[in-house]
């Protein structure tokens, strides 16, 4: 058994119980409660209450309070706000982010995928919990990236590949790199790519594929992406562009922590 210092620190206290509070120190919405409160019965903490991931919570209001022994409480503060922080700084970046784009304009974060295997879920539960979504389509869905037009050669050998395989959107990367951006367009329309993702992050390809959608008569069938290391800033700006979907990763997952304070009870 290894040895725990803490046995030492708190020996005389053992046969006591002590409960501790939970709070941010800036209000809005809040993700990674769930997971804290299962890290805290862990320790053999009784949760006295919890909020739930995805609440929008005041500084006042504690988001969990618990009752252990002193050595629980003391092991639950060295890991319960970090389950609450940096997911709770992703939500709430991820609301911010839907709030600048408007209304018209869905906005997505995939980048997950990008994260360690280890924490994956809980950024995607993040995103969600804040309002957004990992998904550029709600229905199921082939993601056609640069990869696989470069393997297949062109956006339209790609799309050709996929085309006996019935019942899925087809969601097809934009980026001018096998061929131009309007080359490529082109042949999605023709093979009737229901979501083009134009992923150059450049504003003036964003146009010209809108461009040559409407051109096509193919605006009302054709969902529009735009992607590309969109600050958050820029966010407004962007939207007001014929778009449907923008996907931001970083300016979202680089989010500040939230503030967590782990107070025990006093009296």
């Amino acid at each position: 058994m290894t040895y725990d210092l803490r046995d030492t620190i708190f020996a005389s206290v053992a046969d006591c119980l002590y409960v501790a509070d939970v709070r941010v120190t800036t209000a809005g919405v809040i993700c990674g409660v769930e997971r804290a409160t299962q890290k805290a019965r862990d320790l053999d903490c009784e949760i006295l209450q919890a909020a739930a991931d995805g609440d929008d919570v005041d500084v006042e209001t504690p988001i969990l309070s618990m009752r252990g022994s002193a050595k629980a409480i003391a092991m639950a503060e060295d890991c319960v706000p970090g389950a609450i922080a940096k997911p709770s700084g992703i939500s709430r970046a991820m609301r911010r982010a839907q709030q600048l784009a408007g209304n018209r304009v869905r906005v997505v974060s995939g980048a997950a995928k990008k994260m360690p295997e280890e924490i994956k879920e809980q950024i995607r539960r993040a995103v969600h919990r804040g309002g957004g979504s990992g998904r550029i389509s709600n229905e199921p869905f082939l993601y056609l990236d640069k990869n696989y037009v470069r393997i297949f050669g062109s956006v339209r050998k790609t799309l050709e590949a996929v085309a006996p395989m019935q019942g899925y959107v087809r969601a097809i990367q934009l980026r001018g790199l096998v061929e131009d951006i309007a080359a490529e367009t082109r042949s999605a329309l023709a093979l009737g790519a229901e979501i083009l993702m134009v992923d150059s992050g450049r504003l003036e390809d964003l146009d010209l594929v809108s461009q040559l959608v409407r051109d096509a008569g193919r605006r009302d069938r054709t969902t529009i992406a735009f992607a590309g290391d969109i600050a958050m800033e820029d966010i407004p700006g962007v939207a007001a562009h014929d778009v449907d979907i923008l996907d931001i990763g970083r300016a979202i997952l680089d989010a500040p922590i939230v503030d967590i304070k782990f107070d025990v009870r006093t009296g």
